[in-house]
C-alpha cells in the first residue's frame, strides 16, 4: 500500500527534481496554449466558412452588384473574407471605370486590390498555426529531455545505495516517463488540429481564387 502511494501520480509530480518539474511546466503552458488555439481556430474556420457560404449563395442570386456591394461595405465583419476580397474589387472597378471610362487595363486595379485583400485575410486564417505546428514537433522533444534528466538523476542516486532494487530506482524512472507522457499529449492534439485547420484552410483560399478568376470574368464582360 505504501508502494503504491508512493507511486501514485500526484506524488510523483510532488516529489519530481525540480528540472523535471519545470519542463513538465513548460509543457503544460504548451498544452494550455496549443488547446486556447485549437477551439479559437475551430470557431474562426467554421464562421469563415458559414461567411463564405452565405456570401456566395448572395453573390450568385443575380442581383445587382452595387447594391450588394453597399450592403457588405456597411458591415464588412459580418459578410466575411469573401465580401470583403469582392467588396475590395468592385470598389477598385468603379474608380476605374470613373476615372477611364472602359479597356482592358482597369481590370488591373481590381485584380491587385483582391490580390491584396486575400493575402490579408489567408494570413488571418492562418494566424497561431506555426504555434501548433512547433508545439507539435517541439513538445515530445521537450519531454524526452525532462524523461533523460530524471532518468540520470534516478541512476546517480541509485549509484549511492549499496543495494539497487526496484523500489528504489522506480520512482524515479516514473517521474521521468510523466515528462515523456506529458510531452505527447501537448504534442498530438497540436499536430491532428495543424493537420485538418490547414487542410480546410486551403479548401477556403481555392474558394477564394475560383471566386476572384469568376468576379474578375464578370467585370470583364462588364467592360466590353
Amino acid at each position: 500500500m505504501q508502494a503504491s502511494s508512493d507511486l501514485s501520480l500526484i506524488t510523483l509530480l510532488i516529489d519530481a527534481s525540480i528540472p523535471v518539474q519545470l519542463v513538465m511546466l513548460v509543457l503544460l503552458g504548451i498544452s494550455i496554449l496549443s488547446w486556447t488555439y485549437i477551439f479559437s481556430k475551430r470557431a474562426t474556420l467554421k464562421r469563415a466558412n458559414e461567411q463564405t457560404r452565405r456570401f456566395e449563395d448572395d453573390f450568385w442570386a443575380g442581383g445587382d452588384l452595387s447594391v450588394l456591394q453597399q450592403a457588405v461595405a456597411t458591415r464588412r465583419a459580418e459578410h466575411g473574407a469573401l465580401a470583403r476580397i469582392f467588396d475590395a474589387g468592385m470598389t477598385e472597378f468603379v474608380k476605374a471605370r470613373r476615372n477611364s471610362g472602359g479597356g482592358e487595363a482597369m481590370l488591373d486595379g481590381p485584380r491587385r486590390a483582391m490580390r491584396a485583400t486575400y493575402q490579408r485575410e489567408m494570413d488571418s486564417l492562418e494566424s497561431h498555426l506555426n504555434f501548433l505546428a512547433s508545439a507539435g514537433s517541439v513538445s515530445p522533444y521537450i519531454g524526452l529531455l525532462g524523461t533523460v534528466w530524471g532518468i540520470m538523476h534516478a541512476f546517480i542516486g541509485l549509484s549511492s545505495m549499496q543495494q539497487a532494487t526496484l523500489s528504489a530506482v522506480a520512482p524515479g524512472i516514473a517521474e521521468a516517463l510523466i515528462a515523456t507522457a506529458i510531452g505527447l499529449f501537448a504534442a498530438i492534439p497540436a499536430v491532428v488540429a495543424y493537420n485538418r485547420y490547414t487542410n480546410e484552410i486551403d479548401r477556403l483560399s481555392i474558394r477564394f481564387d475560383s471566386f476572384i478568376d469568376e468576379f474578375l470574368n464578370i467585370l470583364q464582360r462588364q467592360v466590353r
